[in-house]
């Protein structure tokens, strides 16, 4: 690899690094705002998002869920 090639690939990666870092606290905030939640307050057209996102986040792995909330300096219960 070449000085080019390799400048290139250490600056996608820091990309996606920033990426990552954004994504687990939008991730770290849904979790938060689901584990706030009661469902049956919500109203009834935002029961069924409020569904999928919370199959979604219990679906993630444990290690990035923790990685997640801690963006978001959110304890874990």
């Amino acid at each position: 690899m070449n000085k080019q090639e390799t400048e290139l690939l250490r600056q996608e990666v820091e990309m996606l690094m920033n990426e990552r870092a954004r994504l687990l606290k939008v991730v770290g905030a849904a979790a938060v705002l689901v584990a706030n939640t009661e469902a049956h307050k919500l109203p009834s057209g935002a029961v069924n998002a409020a569904e999928m996102l919370s199959e979604t986040l219990n679906a993630l792995p444990e290690e990035t869920l923790k990685d997640a909330l801690e963006s978001v300096q959110a304890e874990l219960e």
